[in-house]
């Protein structure tokens, strides 16, 4: 009996015990004192919180973003104002500028429940990694992922902690139009960072009326030979303005090419988006022999103003001891974003914590292993918080070292601007601003915000350029391509009225009034137009010039020259040039303006002609005379009475 009692009483024991459990751990909440705090007391906070960094680190981005990265976890570590003790533990993985590894390291990453992710720097890594931070709601916050595909509906964990590329290419947009081109010629790495951005160029030079003419795209592993073979085919073509949307650790291999085939000359117009200041900058010295190949590029690269909090960090960037392996130990504005990412990364937790937000993880059902799988999927746990503290990274608002921090309801960051750079010399010299604000500016942008907002044509200015060839002559921007055809002119070959056109044995083939005028319009032009003639007809009977239009209309000819009447029907297929012969129906004025003259009637009448008029005069008096002195009483008496009555009565006559 006291056996059975002592076994009662250790199951009421046990089944108290095992209920105080799950009142105080809940089915799927783990709980992990070592780095944040699962329990659902949230007064509690964490000694240290793990966040990680994803970024290729041996590249020009990744170790400017490295040495940034550090430094804001260790600033953030050592200033008692923020987190109110909790450190911030950092977690690296390298993805190597690989999708699949860059997949591996974050799903490795996310096994260590970090709450925030920072990077990655490449825009194809970052659409696979979005996937994952979804799953588990982890916002991600990179600095270096431009591609404007990146969608906040379609990855709400990811944010943006740098510009758009959509911003970048409305700006090359701008130039264009400022210069006055009409045709550009894109060349760009086939992935999504390249694919994308141009994709929006398009868009944006359509609006300006102005297009896109080629896309040269090749793959980030290209040898230079078949970036050789790709200039030559871009070098025939019209358009001289070229916009180079590439990586920076291997974009310089399209300058070098194209100055072996001497594209770097007069003529030329060479566009480059931030990736090559980001080059510059990240570099303690360039080489003459680069700067050299670079001179008279336009180059944009993220504007960030000039606060102290900027010039602080600047002046301390080369103290860091935080030193590249592959010696890019240079600054760049990537390094800024990136350093601000952290620190927008603390202050969201800051405010997250003392709101009573949930450091928990929890087990997704979804995420097991199967069939004796040994990915260890069940090892990632869902963060819980996810969605509190990325809608309170989306509500802060605070000056970072490249500037405002703050999100607009796109998740973009506010006053996305850039500098308008002309390389020539040993640097590059800043030749204005663009803001998503007041467009083309001399200005700085954070002056113009004060202001209204003014995109009008004229307000839109820039400093001198310095182009290809040591020019300060803006570039047409095309030439005749050289693999073009010439121009097919069609001329009637007509049987009759062959001085307006006709077959000739010279050079080019016709001769004739209109091929007189189409020559001299011809000669007029400051470029050289390729043509050739091309008769209409046999010559024995005159050809149709309805069907000759028609076939200009079709595209067998590209122009016709010759005495072709404008009429309706052929209006309504090509375009005539303004009639150049005299019609039917003419105005005649005076090219200078005459005198007043009360006399100027007389001016026809000639001596001959007043003599002409005085002998009918006499003769018509001497008839009337004749007729009439014998019956008419007037016409007697002296001879002098009879003189005055012949004249009066003649002169009454005519």
């Amino acid at each position: 009996m006291e056996e059975v009692l002592l076994i009662s009483r250790f199951i009421t024991r046990s089944l108290i015990l095992l209920s105080l459990w799950f009142l105080c751990f809940p089915p799927g909440v783990v709980c992990d004192t070592g780095n944040v705090s699962a329990s659902s007391n949230s007064s509690s906070k964490p000694k240290v919180i793990n966040i990680g960094a994803l970024f290729t680190l041996n590249s020009v981005l990744g170790e400017a973003a490295n040495r940034a990265i550090q430094a804001a976890v260790d600033d953030v570590n050592s200033d008692p104002t923020i987190l109110n003790g909790v450190q911030l533990k950092l977690l690296i993985s390298d993805t190597n500028c690989s999708g699949f590894i860059g997949t591996m390291e974050a799903l490795q990453l996310m096994e260590s429940d970090v709450v925030v992710a920072i990077g990655p720097q490449s825009s194809g890594i970052a659409h696979v990694i979005s996937h994952v931070v979804n799953e588990l709601h982890v916002p991600l916050l990179s600095f270096g992922a431009t591609d404007p595909t990146l969608s906040s509906m379609q990855y709400p964990y990811f944010l943006r902690t740098t510009p758009s590329d959509h911003f970048q290419m409305y700006a090359i947009a701008d130039i264009v139009d400022y210069y006055g081109w009409r045709e550009v010629i894109a060349i760009f790495v086939d992935d999504d960072y390249g694919r994308s951005g141009i994709s929006v160029l398009g868009d944006a030079l359509a609006k300006k009326r102005a297009k896109i003419s080629y896309k040269a795209a090749f793959s980030p592993g290209d040898t230079e030979s078949k970036i050789n073979d790709l200039l030559v085919e871009v070098n025939l073509m019209e358009s001289r303005v070229y916009v180079v949307h590439v990586n920076p650790d291997t974009g310089l291999n399209i300058f070098s090419v194209a100055n072996a085939l001497n594209m770097m000359g007069s003529g030329y117009v060479w566009i480059a988006t931030d990736w090559l200041p980001s080059y510059l900058d990240s570099k303690d010295a360039v080489d003459s022999n680069t700067m050299n190949i670079l001179q008279g590029v336009i180059a944009l690269r993220h504007y960030t103003p000039d606060t102290d909090l900027k010039k602080s960090f600047m002046s301390k960037w080369n103290n860091l001891k935080y030193k590249g392996s592959a010696g890019h130990a240079g600054f760049n504005s990537y390094a800024l974003y990136a350093y601000d990412s952290v620190w927008l990364a603390a202050h969201a937790l800051d405010v997250f914590l003392n709101e009573g937000g949930n450091l928990s993880f929890s087990y997704d059902p979804k995420l097991h292993d199967t069939n004796g799988s040994m990915l260890h999927l069940a090892s990632l746990r869902v963060f819980n918080g996810g969605e509190q503290l990325l809608q309170t990274l989306l509500r802060m608002n605070f000056t970072g070292v490249s500037g405002q921090i703050q999100f607009d309801p796109d998740k973009h960051l506010v006053h996305p601007a850039y500098d308008v750079l002309n390389i020539v010399g040993t640097g590059t010299r800043r030749i204005g601003y663009w803001s998503n604000y007041s467009h083309l500016s001399v200005v700085p942008p954070e002056t113009l915000y004060t202001k209204p907002p003014n995109i009008s044509t004229g307000s839109q200015h820039l400093y001198s350029v310095i182009w290809p060839g040591d020019t300060t002559s803006t570039p047409r921007g095309w030439v005749f391509p050289n693999n073009g055809q010439p121009l097919r002119i069609a001329v009637p070959n007509r049987v009759g009225y062959k001085e307006f056109a006709s077959k000739d044995k010279s050079p080019q083939g016709v001769r004739g009034y209109c091929i007189d005028v189409f020559e001299a319009a011809i000669s007029l032009l400051p470029y050289a137009v390729p043509r050739t003639y091309m008769l209409y007809g046999d010559g024995k009977r005159n050809p149709s010039y309805n069907e000759l239009v028609s076939r200009v209309a079709q595209n067998v000819y590209d122009a016709a020259v010759g005495d072709i009447t404008i009429v309706t029907n052929r209006t309504k297929i090509v375009d005539f040039t303004q009639p150049y012969m005299e019609s039917g129906l003419v105005v005649v004025a005076l090219v200078k303006e005459a005198k007043s003259n009360p006399w100027a009637f007389l001016k026809p009448f000639t001596a001959e002609m007043w003599f002409v008029t005085a002998l009918f005069f006499l003769f018509v008096g001497a008839v009337v005379w004749i007729l009439e002195h014998r019956i008419n009483s007037e016409f007697r008496g002296p001879p002098r009475r009879q003189l005055i009555t012949v004249c009066w009565l003649v002169y009454l006559t005519h």
